[in-house]
């Protein structure tokens, strides 16, 4: 799965800025580890919307490319219109700020993927848990695993639809900032910030008397890594 080309067709192929384009779907499986919440763009009645989602990923699940999870309640409005069309799914992680001596240059240091597909709603309950499993763990690592099982009551309140990961593209941008002719000729200080995600320390919370699991120091201790 992991071999398998990026963008493979004309609604995931990069029509601006191709130079930047990632072609290797290791990478997007990375970004996918990496990011911690998705954008679901889908049609609802007379408009589009986009929506912030939580997801997990299945690099060897059961669809094309592997398996992109996402949750969200039944009584969703964006949930039937989902399942009876394509939708669109991005993500992005901002590592950094780009400041050049003209505003035209100036940029953002980022990695970004966007999926395209029709997704289907899980029916399966052993597939349904666990995708519910990996959405848990994307957050934490190994954090399902502590928890008891889902109750029938939550999973008749939750619903999962599940998008192939075949048809998708990701760009990337790093480094400083785009040099043109005549610009150090010019003043002014020019340069890249970079830009990370950090954790706090938990907070436990006040009816708690356990202390706080060694998975989600790791995890806090993960994302403080530069």
């Amino acid at each position: 799965m992991t071999t398998q080309p990026l963008s493979p067709t004309t609604r995931t192929t990069p029509t601006r800025g191709r130079n930047r384009q990632v072609d290797d779907r290791r990478r997007l499986m990375a970004l996918l580890s990496d990011a911690l919440v998705a954008h679901l763009g889908v049609v609802v009645g007379a408009h589009p919307v986009v929506l912030p989602v939580a997801f997990g990923v299945d690099a060897a699940g059961p669809d094309d490319g592997g398996t992109l999870y996402l949750h969200g309640s039944v009584a969703a409005g964006w949930l039937a219109p989902a399942l009876e069309q394509d939708v669109c799914v991005t993500v992005t992680e901002l590592d950094g700020l780009v400041l050049a001596r003209t505003g035209f240059h100036h940029s953002m240091n980022y990695r970004s993927a966007v999926v395209i597909g029709r997704p289907r709603r899980v029916t399966d309950l052993e597939e349904r848990r666990r995708a519910l499993d990996l959405v848990v763990d994307h957050m934490v690592p190994g954090r399902a695993a502590m928890l008891g099982p889902a109750t029938r009551k939550e999973l008749a309140a939750t619903a999962v639809i599940a998008l192939p990961l075949a048809e998708a593209s990701m760009k990337q941008r790093e480094g400083g900032a785009t040099l043109e002719p005549g610009d150090l000729e010019l003043t002014g200080w020019a340069g890249h910030v970079p830009v990370r995600r950090v954790a706090s320390a938990p907070v436990t919370e006040d009816y708690v008397s356990e202390p706080v699991p060694d998975a989600v120091l790791r995890r806090v201790a993960e994302l403080g890594r530069g």
